[in-house]
């Protein structure tokens, strides 16, 4: 009984929103980019900020996790889990109007600028960083120095790759579909 009570609520924020829902292809997206920021993202940094230097050198890693490593995989593995939420307000109800249990807002429209700026920043920011990731694992290859195998570069890349496209098409759809 609750499944039919929430799809009735979808529909009616859609209908009051005037706003059409997403294609397939645009939730897809949206699943493929959350799905990105927490399965592909997390899992290996989850390992990492637990002091396992699993694809590390174990010397250069202790020393770098004890040196604030650690702490900087764990807020990194917390702030993975807002692209994930900002994937899925994309194709969802909640990001055309605010639900119910949010104070002050609840029921009003979402400013749609509230989630396009968002996620073409994060679409720009993660191609920055996935251009720096690929000039650091060419550059860094054979070095004596690095502390995590190259592969995690190369497996990092691709990854973001998937990311960036999936987060950009369900941020493009959500502007387009939204627009005045």
């Amino acid at each position: 009984m609750r499944i039919h009570g929430e799809l009735r609520n979808t529909a009616d924020v859609i209908a009051r929103s005037g706003t059409p829902p997403p294609s397939r292809r645009a939730v897809r997206a949206a699943w493929v980019a959350a799905l990105a920021a927490t399965a592909g993202f997390m899992p290996l940094h989850v390992v990492w900020a637990a002091g396992i230097p699993l694809f590390a050198d174990a010397q250069r890693f202790e020393v770098w996790h004890a040196d604030g490593g650690g702490t900087y995989l764990w807020v990194l593995n917390a702030l993975a889990l807002l692209p994930a939420v900002l994937a899925f307000a994309l194709i969802s109800p909640w990001g055309l109007e605010f639900p119910r249990w949010v104070p002050w807002v609840a029921g009003r429209p979402v400013p749609r600028l509230l989630l396009v700026v968002p996620g073409y920043a994060l679409v720009v920011a993660l191609s920055a960083y996935t251009m720096l990731a690929v000039v650091l694992s060419v550059a860094q290859w054979n070095s004596p120095e690095v502390i995590f195998s190259p592969w995690t570069g190369v497996y990092g890349v691709a990854q973001f790759a998937v990311w960036i496209t999936a987060l950009a098409l369900a941020t493009r759809s959500y502007a387009v579909r939204t627009r005045g």
